[in-house]
């Protein structure tokens, strides 16, 4: 879908030039996504264990409510952690290959709560005397509207890198993306890469694209975060009327893809916003696998947003490892 016009190097501005001949078939995306979906019902029980557990290692687990205090923090700290009861941990060790500790990605909050993650990270380590690979992500950038002054969006990344975080998901200016102007939209992403690197943090760029009117523009939207730098792109906030939706992520991983084709870098793919079921997390993996190969199969370049998925991870987890239903008082709160 792009053309040679896309040297190989970044960050790069975006030419409006590399986006003339950009046409997406939406209704061949939504026979390509329901397709898919179907191929991902009826695995066998060992192959859905061992997506389950890849999805919990992929999860940025996430509190963004008004109510967030050092309190709440500190329980999806330590849930990050410890995903999973201990005996059902204890389980999967013995029984299915669970070589390596089980914990999330990274935790997701506010940047005022950057601080607490990191209190509450170090405490869990020292306690445990267990290193963990769980990364401090924070959303910025006027989350999740993005209508704030660019001085504004900027002055936010610097607090949370500031206060510890290791990722920063930054939400677009929609209006530049719905007006068509993504040079305008890269310059801006390109200065709050820089602001990034300076702390060696990584830039997820939110690309929201449930907001942005068209398939089309969520190529486009996808490729010029990537134009600019991105580590990730993401699919949405969670906080839009539409948030992700196979077709979205259909679009987004062949954008991936096709950069990856021309410039030879890869580029994380997240998504996040509307993810409530084991099964939708198995459908997510495959379509990424289906898209951009198992290559992409890691927490480097793959994660999932979500607060409550995790519940029902586990849920099922126990189903298939225990071969019994559980008790309430079996499963996390």
């Amino acid at each position: 879908m792009i053309t040679e016009l896309i040297p190989n190097s970044l960050p790069l501005l975006a030419d409006n030039k590399v986006f003339e001949n950009i046409n997406i078939n939406t209704y061949n995306v939504k026979a390509m996504a329901n397709d898919l979906r179907q191929r991902f019902h009826g695995l066998d029980t060992e192959t859905t264990i061992q997506e389950l557990v890849f999805a919990i290692r992929s999860i940025d687990l996430t509190t963004l409510s008004g109510d967030d205090t050092d309190a709440n923090v500190q329980r999806l700290c330590y849930r990050a952690v410890n995903p999973l009861r201990r005996h059902l941990t204890s389980a999967l060790t013995a029984n299915h290959k669970l070589w390596e500790p089980l914990t999330t990605a990274a935790v997701c909050v506010y940047p005022s709560r950057a601080g607490d993650c990191v209190e509450a990270l170090t405490r869990l380590t020292t306690d445990s005397g267990a290193d963990h690979r769980v990364s401090i992500a924070c959303v910025a950038t006027g989350f999740p509207s993005g209508q704030y002054s660019l001085d504004t969006r900027l002055q936010e990344i610097e607090s949370a890198v500031k206060g510890g975080a290791h990722e920063i998901d930054v939400v677009v200016d929609r209006a530049l993306a719905l007006n068509g102007l993504w040079s305008e939209m890269s310059d801006e992403l390109m200065q709050m890469k820089r602001i990034c690197d300076r702390s060696g943090a990584h830039l997820k760029v939110i690309i929201s694209a449930g907001e942005l009117g068209s398939l089309d523009n969520v190529y486009k939207a996808s490729l010029t975060a990537m134009l600019s730098g991105a580590h990730f792109i993401k699919t949405s906030t969670g906080k839009e009327t539409l948030n992700a939706t196979l077709p979205i992520g259909l679009v987004m991983t062949r954008a991936i893809g096709d950069f990856y084709r021309m410039t030879g870098h890869r580029v994380g793919f997240k998504v996040a916003g509307g993810l409530k079921t084991a099964q939708d997390a198995i459908d997510w993996i495959g379509l990424v696998k289906s898209q951009l190969g198992t290559d992409w199969l890691n927490r480097d370049l793959f994660r999932i947003g979500a607060s409550s998925l995790l519940n029902d991870i586990e849920r099922h987890l126990f189903g298939l490892v225990l071969n019994r239903q559980p008790n309430h008082y079996e499963l996390s709160l």
